[in-house]
């Protein structure tokens, strides 16, 4: 073997293995997205606090509030409870008129969608009512059957649930039908198959639920910019999985402009990436100290990067097979690697298509991907910080 060839071959390994594992992991679940069973009636007895964080929500805040206090439970067993944190608008007195109760908190040294949280969940735990909490963005809207669901799995034993979490404007503009795909493979396809191994799905930060018995175990203090995330991985090392539920749904609203897109996009990947640095290796560590499955996954979760992400990963994969080909046919195994790598990852992303409901335009749209990749290459390599809780711009009506 020359020196130009043992390079050669070098560097496709380096290419290859994130390839690899991203494409190998995310086939693993679509293969295993197939609808869950729909799960018997509850009892109907357990007292919920539906919480709602909201900074400067005004605009939306009573939508939201009527949508959950249209909830399918009985009414002497749940609260709406709005949250408003360092409001500067009319949140707090438009929930209350819509029939919440309202909390308000301002602090100009905490601030922070996970500092909301924590400072509603104690108040809720104070005041005795509920047995569980159920947390919606004031954005969002659900379906009636929300709190059955999440009852359901309490009675079943579980402890931390995530329900279904999907794109309430999805047919906006090309940008939300593509996130409503994107979305749909993350949040349902992944899912699903995570549900079916036993692992846990993650928290989404939209339309997940704690019981107040495990908040007494580990507290809740997540306050980074993924702090659903954190949180989905700080209950993952203490042994606690994190139950997905397929048959109820929260629907969040998504912008479709560029800059409440690019915005709000880098606040997500910054928080991510910063999970990604310091909780791979505890998970990892957890996982071969205590051969944890739910700890393996969470980890792989994490390591695998958004689709887009793994898509540019792809087709520098196969132009690299491709030249190493061309230079040496004898090396055509490796372009056939990444041409399955390519075919698992399109097999993902039409399982979201065809999940999402989106129908014949979504998959038009399609054809902006390229676009959309060169966006999101743009937005990730964007080297702005952003420091506590930022409302997204709200899209105008």
């Amino acid at each position: 073997m020359t020196a130009s060839t043992f390079i050669i071959d070098v560097a496709l390994v380096v290419v290859a293995m994130p390839a690899v594992l991203a494409c190998g992991y995310i086939l693993l679940l679509t293969l295993l997205s197939w609808r869950l069973p729909a799960p018997p009636r509850s009892a109907r007895e357990i007292r919920f606090d539906v919480v709602v964080p909201a900074h400067d929500e005004a605009a939306v805040i009573e939508r939201t509030v009527a949508s959950l206090r249209a909830l399918d439970w009985p009414k002497d067993r749940f609260r709406v409870v709005v949250i408003a944190d360092n409001c500067t608008d009319q949140t707090a007195a438009l929930a209350r008129a819509a029939g919440a109760t309202v909390l308000e908190r301002q602090d100009t040294t905490r601030r922070g969608k996970g500092y909301a949280l924590e400072f509603a969940f104690e108040r809720s735990r104070a005041d005795g009512f509920a047995q569980a909490l159920v947390i919606v963005d004031a954005d969002s809207e659900a379906s009636p059957n929300l709190l059955e669901a999440m009852a359901y799995r309490i009675e079943r034993g579980e402890e931390a649930i995530q329900a279904d979490y999907g794109v309430l404007n999805p047919l906006a503009a090309w940008r939300t039908r593509l996130m409503t795909i994107a979305i749909t493979a993350f949040h349902v396809v992944r899912s699903r198959g995570r549900e079916r191994m036993g692992v846990s799905c993650g928290m989404r930060g939209n339309g997940w639920c704690v019981t107040h018995e495990l908040l007494r175990r580990i507290p809740y203090q997540a306050y980074s910019l993924a702090e659903d995330l954190e949180f989905g991985i700080t209950l993952g090392l203490a042994g606690c999985r994190i139950a997905y539920v397929d048959e109820a749904h929260v629907y969040g609203e998504m912008v479709s402009r560029e800059a409440a897109a690019r915005k709000q996009r880098e606040r997500w990947e910054r928080g991510r990436a910063e999970l990604v640095r310091t909780m791979t290796l505890p998970l990892l560590r957890a996982w071969l100290a205590r051969r944890s499955a739910v700890c393996l996954d969470l980890a792989l979760d994490l390591l695998v990067p958004p689709l887009s992400w793994v898509a540019l990963n792809v087709m520098l994969l196969l132009v690299a097979a491709a030249a190493a080909t061309w230079w040496d046919p004898a090396r055509i195994g490796w372009l056939w690697l990444a041409a399955a790598c390519a075919a698992a990852l399109w097999l993902h992303v039409l399982r979201g298509w065809q999940l999402s409901g989106i129908g014949l335009r979504g998959l038009i749209d399609l054809a902006r991907v390229p676009f959309f990749l060169l966006w999101k290459l743009r937005v990730m390599l964007s080297r702005r910080t952003t420091q506590g809780w930022v409302r997204t711009e709200r899209e105008k009506t």
